[in-house]
């Protein structure tokens, strides 16, 4: 099962490089859009500080559901969905390879980009360390979750709109805790607190997610 797995995520992961510029999609937004913002506020060095965090935060989520859509629908298009929930896996752990997959296609590139953008936003460095681990933390979540609106919405037209309205709620927790722990360590107000409880959103989330994700795919596949 434990073979099976990984070679699932692995053919996600060839799916998407053989997709080329579209598997990049993700990152190519959350760099622009980041860099967008000193030239749409000013090159006021303190302005940038003070908002660098959440700017960083609020295009990571933005890029990560520009993606979702794409979770489900591709292997539900040309069946491939129905056979693969056919297979030695359970639909729950299909589901979650999906997520892994997603994540080290869209959350990873994020982050290791997020250092650069940071820079370039005049964060101050006492913040770096505490979003590289918000991002460790809140990236999955946001993949966890996405799940959930990419399986309810599969063989949707319009899925994209849909997923947004259906996730975005859901992600406004995650965007304020991760914001709060930057911000945090920035301001000298400690940022153990929120990255804890994003760490035990990440568990809630990835207890939850396949199964819900995966009773909607059921009732799409029926």
């Amino acid at each position: 099962m434990v073979t099976a797995f990984f070679n699932l995520v692995g053919r996600d992961l060839r799916l998407a490089l053989r997709g080329g510029i579209g598997s990049l999609v993700a990152m190519v937004f959350f760099v622009i859009a980041a860099t967008l913002f000193p030239l749409g506020v000013g090159p006021e060095s303190a302005l940038l500080e003070r908002i660098a965090p959440g700017v960083l935060w609020v295009c990571a989520l933005l890029a990560t559901m520009l993606s979702l859509g794409r979770m489900f629908q591709d292997d539900y298009d040309d069946g491939s969905l129905e056979v693969i929930a056919l297979g030695p896996l359970p639909l729950e752990m299909v589901v979650l390879a999906k997520i892994l997959a997603h994540w080290l296609t869209t959350g990873l590139p994020l982050i290791i980009a997020a250092p650069a953008l940071a820079i370039l936003l005049n964060m101050s460095t006492q913040g770096f360390a505490v979003l590289i681990i918000s991002l460790l933390l809140g990236t999955p979540i946001l993949s966890l979750i996405g799940s959930v609106g990419a399986a309810l919405t599969v063989g949707l037209k319009r899925d994209g709109v849909l997923i947004s309205l259906l996730v975005l709620p859901l992600y406004v927790p995650v965007l304020i805790f991760a914001v709060g722990a930057v911000e945090g360590a920035i301001f000298g107000l400690g940022a153990q607190a929120n990255l804890l409880i994003l760490a035990g959103g990440f568990l809630f989330f990835l207890v939850l997610t396949p199964w819900a994700s995966a009773a909607a795919l059921r009732m799409a596949l029926e």
